[in-house]
């Protein structure tokens, strides 16, 4: 398949299409620690389509219980008139933190232009040269309700408040789905963020309002966002090495589907990883089914809780390296999607070891054949 610009829609990132909820279902098993919510959009109408690999964006909203807790904290009325830019357009002071600003993030620039709103001693102290490290560790995790609670009193207006922060910025998911095999449909997998810090629980902004307050039926604003670096190969005899812990599953769905619908002959490899396989182990049923009919050659599973040693996808490609090096000797496609702190190190660490292994290679001569393999497109990360 080629990859090339999605066809022309009217539809865009300045002008999202509110898609329906067909489906929104959760993923885990009674008792897990996680929630992973499948979701199936419809994208009738909006002619928009995608490639395995891309990505759909999503304009969110804002928690109503944070928002009234800030207006209740600022000590501003929801129904106040604000402008939300150069060209005049206005908004209720609610609404325009529901849907319009971003709330959930601080920055040293929000804090500073704050500080001309109030007389609060401790405020200009933590913006002051030596407490940079301090400033730094205060924005980290804390959101624009800490801010209003912590340093007050304030002098500060509806706009005064909206002048201090920038737009919602749409949030980008990995597209679940092949358009082949769903037309007119999109479908997600959105891991619901959830944490206490500072004293208070603490919400991702898109994925619980996903988890939480859209039902079968809503719409959502959504884009299409391509990615040109992420994708199939174009020969349907190539192999490919898939490794996607959690949500990390999202584009090999995608994936899996369109070599079904395109009946590929190569072969295809997964390595999934999550905590507890009685819970967790996102699509079981479907990839296994995959895997009856051929599909998907092999599926490598790692749960971490499992077992006293936490096992990882990485480990899984240590334990099978004779086999893992075999594939990609013979030009096998090598993918990685996932959390780029830890996860995706690990996995071109294991990479490397593999290739070192298993080829007899010096680290700088493995090093030079994953170069290699990257610049031929056969080492791809989505790593986020």
């Amino acid at each position: 398949m080629q990859v090339t610009d999605v066809q022309q829609s009217a539809f865009s990132r300045t002008n999202p299409f509110p898609a329906k909820v067909l489906k929104n279902v959760n993923l885990n098993g009674a008792g897990s620690n996680k929630e992973t919510r499948h979701l199936e959009l419809s994208l009738a109408g909006s002619n928009l389509t995608y490639l395995p690999g891309y990505a759909l964006g999503i304009v969110p909203q804002n928690d109503p219980e944070l928002v009234a807790a800030l207006l209740e904290a600022a000590q501003l009325d929801g129904a106040a008139s604000v402008r939300l830019n150069k060209e005049g357009d206005t908004l209720s002071l609610k609404e325009a933190l529901t849907n319009y600003f971003e709330i959930t993030l601080l920055s040293k620039k929000i804090l500073q232009q704050a500080a001309a709103f109030t007389e609060n001693e401790a405020l200009k102290s933590l913006l002051s040269a030596e407490n940079a490290n301090q400033l730094k560790e205060y924005t980290n995790g804390r959101d624009l309700l800490d801010m209003v609670q912590d340093f007050g009193p304030w002098k500060l207006s509806a706009q005064d408040l909206v002048s201090l922060l920038r737009k919602m910025t749409p949030r980008l998911y990995s597209i679940a789905s092949s358009i082949a095999a769903h037309p007119d449909e999109v479908h997600l997998t959105i891991g619901a963020v959830r944490y206490n810090a500072h004293g208070r629980e603490r919400k991702g902004v898109c994925s619980v309002q996903v988890a939480e307050r859209v039902q079968e039926g809503d719409t959502l604003p959504v884009f299409v966002q391509l990615n040109k670096h992420f994708h199939l190969p174009e020969a349907l005899e190539k192999d490919i090495i898939m490794v996607g812990p959690g949500t990390g599953i999202a584009p090999f769905r995608s994936f899996i589907e369109e070599r079904a619908v395109t009946k590929a002959t190569g072969k295809a490899w997964l390595f999934f990883g999550d905590q507890h396989s009685s819970t967790d182990f996102l699509y079981q049923e479907e990839l296994e089914k995959y895997q009856q009919d051929g599909v998907l050659t092999r599926i490598d599973a790692a749960f971490s809780r499992d077992s006293d040693q936490k096992v990882y996808v990485q480990h899984k490609m240590l334990e099978h390296s004779q086999e893992l090096f075999a594939w990609l000797d013979k030009g096998a496609y090598f993918y990685v999607c996932g959390d780029k702190t830890n996860m995706a190190k690990d996995v071109h660490e294991a990479l490397l070891q593999v290739i070192e292994k298993e080829g007899g290679l010096s680290r700088e001569a493995a090093e030079a054949y994953l170069s290699e393999m990257q610049e031929q497109g056969r080492y791809q990360r989505d790593v986020y």
